[in-house]
């Protein structure tokens, strides 16, 4: 099949309007990280002011990912038909005024309707934002979608510090509403900026959905990122609680720990861009689950805190490349149509985002949490599989291409 000839967006050209939007998908980017930290954050808070059982717990991860899956499988056909720009200034607002509604929330109800909008608006900047961000820079996808990974790990890290340090002194209210005011930053940008003309202006043509939905490649990688979510919400939403319940950690403590998991995460994705130059992403991201892999089982069998905190930031390290530079190898796929593409991939990663961690609540409700950190173990497995599957088919499609010319020759 003789290699597809795509043209990038012309926004391209433009390089101040795309270093402004790349700023303001990067201030979306850093809300979404708040996004998916608050709960397992604030989780310990609202067991014990609530007095939620574990598996009530899970089911806010659940319903919260939920939330975000239906917004997913929206925003792509939507993005690629109409553009980026109401959407994702509608979306910080949401966002806002979720996290408002769980500051003021008194009712194991009234969290769970927060965290489904969280969800609703957290699913459409996620996606909005990388998709936006891959047709930018056609040119250097995987760097930019780890650059804007970065203020996604700095959105995550910011809410166990405000626990850690403010949440004695300020108490759970003032400081869930602080991320509602962040939220107002990608509003106003969104708002203000001048954004590129949709792809599909004219109308979505239905035998390229044929095309993406056929590719092995697209579900390859789509179930790499279902098993990556897993992962990032799980340990993002249950590492407090797990080291309060396995080696007696503060609350203010264990939320350290997991500031630190998600700053180990954004050197990772300061690192791994300069490792993209040196190895392909297929074995960067190979070597990060491997790291994972190898953290989380010293986690699971670890006696003492000490040497479990080490690890916990090493798990940190090794998932930061996976997620965005899987996003990339689809981006490059799929230029024409990234925001569908991205739609489908991230939507079956979010499957997996949901299915974790409720599964993770189950399992601990029952046996423990130490128990149930077999469930990433699992994913990390897979993930590797899976790469190196993607990294043959990549391999096979690439040699067929090169036959292909020495045949036209």
């Amino acid at each position: 099949m003789e290699k597809e000839k795509h043209t990038p967006p012309a926004v391209d050209s433009d390089a101040r309007l795309a270093w402004k939007l790349t700023a303001a998908s990067s201030s979306s980017i850093f809300v979404f990280g708040i996004v998916m930290a608050i709960l397992g954050a604030i989780l310990p808070q609202l067991v014990g002011r609530l007095n939620l059982e574990r598996a009530q717990a899970g089911n806010l991860f659940f319903f919260m990912n939920l939330g975000m899956l239906a917004a997913t499988l929206v925003f792509g056909p939507v993005v690629d038909r109409f553009g980026y720009k109401l959407l994702l200034a509608l979306s910080s607002l949401v966002v806002g005024l979720a996290f408002a509604g769980l500051a003021f929330s008194a009712s194991y109800q009234m969290v769970m309707l927060s965290v489904v909008f969280l969800g609703l608006a957290g699913g459409v900047l996620n996606g909005g934002s990388n998709a936006l961000v891959n047709d930018l820079h056609p040119r250097r996808r995987a760097a930019a979608l780890n650059f804007l990974g970065i203020f996604f790990g700095f959105g995550a890290m910011l809410v166990p510090l405000i626990i850690g340090g403010f949440l004695k002194q300020l108490g759970l209210r003032p400081v869930v509403l602080i991320p509602a005011g962040l939220s107002l930053a990608p509003f106003v940008l969104f708002s203000i900026f001048s954004f590129p003309r949709p792809k599909l202006a004219q109308g979505f043509p239905l035998k390229d959905v044929k095309h993406i939905t056929s590719s092995g490649l697209l579900w390859l990688t789509a179930f790499i990122l279902f098993f990556q979510s897993g992962n990032e919400f799980s340990i993002g939403g249950w590492l407090s609680s797990y080291f309060q319940e396995r080696y007696s950690f503060s609350l203010s403590h264990s939320a350290l720990v997991l500031s630190g998991y998600w700053f180990f995460l954004i050197v990772g994705r300061f690192i791994y861009p300069a490792l993209n130059r040196v190895w392909k992403r297929e074995t960067v991201v190979l070597a990060g689950a491997f790291l994972a892999l190898v953290a989380v089982t010293g986690l699971i069998f670890s006696p003492d805190g000490r040497p479990a905190v080490m690890l916990a930031l090493l798990v940190g390290l090794g998932f930061a490349a996976i997620y965005p530079t899987t996003l990339a190898v689809i981006g490059e796929k799929f230029p024409q149509f990234s925001g569908t593409a991205f739609s489908l991939a991230i939507s079956t990663g979010l499957l997996g985002g949901m299915l974790s961690p409720w599964l993770i609540g189950r399992v601990s409700q029952n046996h423990s949490l130490q128990t149930a950190l077999l469930v990433p173990l699992f994913n990390l497995v897979m993930i590797l599989i899976l790469q190196l599957a993607v990294r043959k088919k990549i391999l096979t499609e690439s040699g067929k291409q090169v036959d292909h010319s020495t045949e036209k020759q």
